[in-house]
């Protein structure tokens, strides 16, 4: 071992501490994910805000992410909301035209 090769830390201390050190890398690659995603929702929020829609699909795109985005909130976990944003978004893929794909959320 030379004076420039690294020393494994890790190895070092004790268990609690390895755990410790972990969940704090876990704790901010999670944190840069969520700015990232914060980032990309931003962006596609000024995209469907830029203007009036121009074409149904372009409509449709909207009341998608609006209807996904309550989906994703306490009050579109209630059964009764979750059965109408099911057949919300339904609807607005068979009148799209559009195949279902299998990426598309399901709430």
């Amino acid at each position: 071992m030379t004076a420039d090769d690294p020393i494994e830390l890790d190895t070092h201390r004790g268990m609690a501490a390895q755990k410790a050190t972990e969940d704090r890398r876990h704790t901010a690659e999670v944190e840069a994910d969520r700015v990232v995603l914060r980032q990309h929702q931003d962006d596609l929020e000024g995209a469907l805000s830029s203007g009036p829609a121009a074409t149904w699909e372009e409509a449709g795109l909207k009341a998608h992410y609006l209807i996904t985005v309550l989906a994703g909130t306490s009050e579109g976990q209630d059964p009764r909301y979750k059965k109408l944003i099911a057949s919300a978004l339904e609807d607005i893929q068979r009148l799209s035209g559009a195949p279902e794909s299998e990426g598309t959320p399901k709430p």
